[in-house]
């Protein structure tokens, strides 16, 4: 990279002075030799003109993170606490026994996809355009299974390669729910306890897989809970992730069917994300128009929130759209 940039600003400061007027053979020697001097005293000057896998640019910033998750998600105590102890305690651990696994559960709409963007945007100084972070989505880069063989082995390659190239990689899974059983199993090796694999390491590197399978099980929770009249706060992990995790193992419809990556015990979290209520919708609602710049106006939101579908259907307690169509919907009621 030294010898790129070197070539670089000489090339270009021999065309700047050549535009001006012609230069000795000795002037030009002396730019050359001033600018290699410059990049062998302030290398690292470069780093801030060009992402690179180092401090500059990959830096966990815990009180960031937990503000973007009080402030922006709403209704998901369990999976911010979840995520937040999660995410800190692995970043701080400087000698991790294996990656971060994260599997997030839930109804579209409520967060899953968003609190992924909060954990790189907490990670890395680029968020989700940063070139250590890995987007795959089942129906567009796996989708037919007769090619089932050929993703294995471009997953494989692609994981190593950017593994390789920056150890604290992020690979996030979406779409689980429609994932070929048995694709992902090919990751299996990459998630394990191993110290090195063919002289490269993955424990500094983050998994996160975003599902919808198990919804029903969140969803049926939250409802027991409402019926018997106890506070949506009181719900806690333990009463979620035993049955999510058999729920999606014993799927057939779920990538997760019978993966080894739940029966070895690879995925450190299974979290829970709730059905949103009435509430949480006005809370979008108010912060979307706030992104939009726009001043928060209570009525409209309440309008646009109304007008959505919720169940049980006399009682419309919970949203079935969530969050995800708001922006959209805002337009049309602004």
């Amino acid at each position: 990279m030294r010898l790129t940039w070197s070539l670089t600003l000489l090339l270009w400061g021999c065309l700047i002075a050549g535009a001006i007027e012609p230069i000795s053979t000795s002037i030009a020697v002396g730019i050359a030799a001033a600018v290699t001097g410059f990049l062998a005293r302030y290398q690292n000057v470069l780093y801030y003109f060009h992402e690179c896998c180092r401090p500059e640019w990959i830096s966990y910033n815990r009180t960031g993170f937990e503000e973007a998750l009080q402030t922006k998600l709403f209704g998901q105590h369990v999976a911010s606490r979840v995520v937040l102890k999660a995410v800190t305690g692995f970043m701080n651990n400087t000698n991790p026994k294996k990656p971060l696994v994260l599997s997030l559960h839930g109804w579209t709409g409520t967060g899953k996809n968003f609190v992924s963007q909060l954990i790189a945007e907490s990670i890395y100084r680029q968020g989700m355009s940063s070139g250590f972070v890995h987007l795959f989505t089942a129906t567009a880069h796996f989708p037919h299974e007769m090619n089932l063989e050929l993703y294995k082995t471009q997953l494989q390659q692609w994981i190593k390669g950017n593994v390789t190239n920056c150890p604290r990689s992020m690979f996030i899974f979406d779409e689980m729910d429609k994932m070929h059983p048995g694709l992902i199993d090919s990751i299996k090796p990459y998630l394990d306890f191993y110290e090195t694999l063919d002289g490269v390491s993955y424990r500094q590197a983050i998994f996160i897989f975003l599902s919808n399978a198990g919804g029903e099980n969140i969803v049926q929770v939250a409802l027991d809970f409402w019926t018997r009249g106890r506070d949506r706060e009181e719900i806690e992990l333990k009463h979620l992730e035993t049955a999510l995790s058999l729920s999606v193992f014993n799927n057939k419809n779920s990538g997760f069917w019978h993966t080894s990556l739940i029966d070895k015990n690879l995925v450190d979290f299974f979290v829970p994300f709730l059905p949103l209520e009435y509430k949480h919708v006005v809370q979008c609602g108010l912060a979307e128009m706030a992104a939009k710049g726009r001043t928060p106006d209570r009525e409209v939101v309440d309008l646009m929130a109304h007008d959505l579908n919720y169940f049980p259907k006399e009682e419309r307690v919970f949203s079935m759209q969530g969050c995800k169509i708001i922006s959209s919907r805002l337009d049309f009621y602004m």
